[in-house]
């Protein structure tokens, strides 16, 4: 299916690797002009090289912190009219990129969050508060938009077998005395998916949440954690 995003900017935070990287390469591919954003420069171009070659889209790369006042003036700085933002880790902040797509009739945002808006996890109580602070501003920026075609979504992560859970993983085989292989097999049987995601996968949602068919989706939280969240709603 075309996305109808060909030749549109997109700005992407966090993307040198994991979930972001997942994310980047999805919309490269729709045809979408890309800057990568993270802070190491050495990662950044070994992706951005890998996904040219990949999807034969152009790839721009800001090595920067995004928490820092300086890090969003360079981001914006190499992509100041995005029509596109994924925010990953903060990420700069939507004031400073809705007026653009508000003109322009055309914008999309995807915060990255996490499972632990809809369940908490216990061992990261500030980032719980935080995430969840975010998604209720989300929801009433994203009303305020939506009827200009700039729409604002989230995304929540479970777990996907990216850099930071193989190190994760690492440790707690560690502290067991087991095997990698055993701690993430036991890992995996908690998940009902029996198995854990892939940035890919999760970069693909992220590509249709972005694209021209997604108007009429605003607001809205995108659980994607191989069912392992209980709950109904």
């Amino acid at each position: 299916m075309d996305l109808g995003i060909r030749g549109k900017t997109a700005l992407v935070c966090g993307a040198s690797k994991g979930l972001g990287r997942g994310c980047a390469t999805a919309l490269a591919r729709e045809g979408c002009r890309v800057t990568l954003i993270a802070r190491q420069r050495e990662a950044l171009e070994k992706t951005a090289g890998e996904i040219r070659a990949a999807t034969g889209a152009t790839v721009a790369i800001v090595a920067a912190d995004i928490t820092s006042e300086e890090g969003r003036a360079a981001a914006l700085a190499a992509c100041p009219n995005p029509d596109i933002l994924v925010s990953n880790a903060g990420g700069p902040p939507p004031k400073a990129t809705l007026d653009g797509m508000i003109s322009r009739r055309f914008g999309r945002i995807v915060n990255i969050t996490s499972s632990a808006v809809k369940a908490p996890i216990a061992e990261l109580a500030l980032s719980n508060g935080a995430r969840t602070g975010l998604t209720g501003f989300v929801a009433g920026l994203a009303r305020q938009t939506v009827a200009y075609n700039v729409t604002i979504n989230n995304m929540l992560p479970g777990r996907f077998w990216t850099d930071r859970l193989r190190s994760n993983t690492d440790f707690i085989a560690k502290e067991k005395g087991k095997t990698v292989e055993e701690v993430k097999r036991e890992l995996e049987k908690a998940i009902p998916a029996g198995r854990f995601g892939t940035p890919e996968e999760f970069g693909e949602l992220c590509a249709y949440l972005c694209s021209a068919q997604a108007s009429y989706i605003t607001g809205q939280n995108f659980l994607i954690d191989g069912g392992i969240y209980p709950g109904t709603f």
